[in-house]
């Protein structure tokens, strides 16, 4: 095998391996089949009936974050893409936390400061009817959402903060 060959071939399973979709899941899929074909989860969290939320996060580049919601037998009672407005927009300012925000919307995408703001910016790269968007959940240091906005995000044109 050429030297190149080996690598591209990695490359490629990783990309096909990518192309897993969740929402083709059918309901009563069980668990070891949808780790099968998606992989390990992000994250994982109990549900009150006894049930497991499996969240996987294309962040930081993909713009998807998926919850494949399991009952108490371990199969798929449904599948939902959670990085919508309509979600961001469900947070609760002043009673929502950070560990609501993870196990919501995952590991963000990116986690930065501003000026005039005391805590973290957990920024998530979302779809918004076909166009990039970023959803910016500001966060103070207690842990506390305070304030959610939205902006466009420019694909592929430069970034002026370079200059």
């Amino acid at each position: 095998m050429r030297p190149l060959a080996l690598p591209a071939l990695l490359a490629l399973a990783a990309l096909l391996a990518g192309c897993a979709v969740p929402e083709r899941l059918a309901p009563g899929t069980p668990r070891a089949q949808v780790l099968a074909e998606l992989g390990t989860p992000t994250s994982t969290a109990a549900l009150p009936d006894g049930g497991e939320r499996l969240l996987y996060s294309r962040q930081p580049a993909g713009q998807q974050v998926y919850h494949v919601d399991l009952d108490a037998r371990q199969r798929v009672l449904h599948v939902a893409q959670v990085l919508t407005l309509a979600q961001f927009q469900a947070l609760r300012l002043g009673q929502d936390t950070r560990e609501d925000v993870r196990q919501r919307f995952g590991p963000p995408a990116l986690v930065e400061r501003v000026a005039r703001f005391a805590g973290d910016v957990w920024t998530y790269r979302i779809l918004d009817m076909g166009e990039p968007r970023q959803a910016h959940v500001h966060i103070d240091p207690a842990g506390v959402v305070r304030q959610v906005l939205f902006t466009d995000e420019r694909l592929g044109e430069p970034d002026s903060r370079a200059d």
